[in-house]
């Protein structure tokens, strides 16, 4: 069985690998974009939060 990709999952892989949020794949206004926009703020938004931290 076959299981449609996450969007969520996807950005927070591509956050992980620098892929900037530009690269959202999904079309603006659908919840697919909005849910690869949120996986993707997630990752991004917590190394950020590091990088101002020094850690």
């Amino acid at each position: 069985m076959t299981t449609d990709p996450d969007p969520f999952d996807q950005a927070q892989r591509a956050a992980r690998k620098n892929i900037p949020a530009e690269a959202n794949p999904y079309r603006d206004g659908t919840e697919e974009h909005s849910l690869w926009a949120a996986g993707h703020e997630r990752v991004a938004g917590a190394a950020e939060a590091d990088e101002s931290e020094g850690t």
